[in-house]
């Protein structure tokens, strides 16, 4: 891979501490889910930041993928939903939903656009094969 960026963050405190990029643009607490014990939800977490990270690089290549097949469409949105439970062996593992909304094409047409984003996003290829992806999408 022919590198064209990197970044680096460091945690402190895992689950219920901060992370913070090296250039300082992210600075945050992070705190354990309600539903992995944490008090409540008031807090990013490291799921959450992946989903935003998921979402945001997933829309780029989205839309790259429109403006090279020269495609119309509205602005397109996209959601990314992020699960972790128990895998058998009693580790962790995660799960991911993207929802992809793109207006004025067909249903035919949007799912042919997901499908071709999901072969050229980043985190798609990172992570394809190691954890279950479902695409979903709209045009609306």
């Amino acid at each position: 891979m022919k590198t064209l960026y990197s970044i680096g963050a460091t945690a402190k405190g895992g689950r219920n501490g901060v992370v913070k990029s090296e250039n300082g643009v992210l600075d945050l607490e992070v705190r354990m889910p309600k539903g992995l014990g944490g008090a409540n939800d008031d807090y990013a977490n490291p799921e959450m930041l992946f989903a935003a990270g998921y979402a945001a690089c997933f829309d780029s290549a989205l839309n790259l993928i429109i403006r090279q097949e020269k495609i119309k469409t509205g602005e397109t949105t996209v959601t990314t939903n992020i699960s972790i439970g128990q895998l058998e062996n009693g580790g962790f593992g995660l799960a991911a939903t993207i929802h992809a909304n793109i207006p004025d094409v067909t249903l035919e047409e949007a799912q042919s656009l997901i499908e071709k984003a999901h072969q050229v996003c980043p985190y798609s290829n990172a992570t394809r094969g190691n954890i279950e992806v479902k695409l979903t999408v709209s045009n609306d």
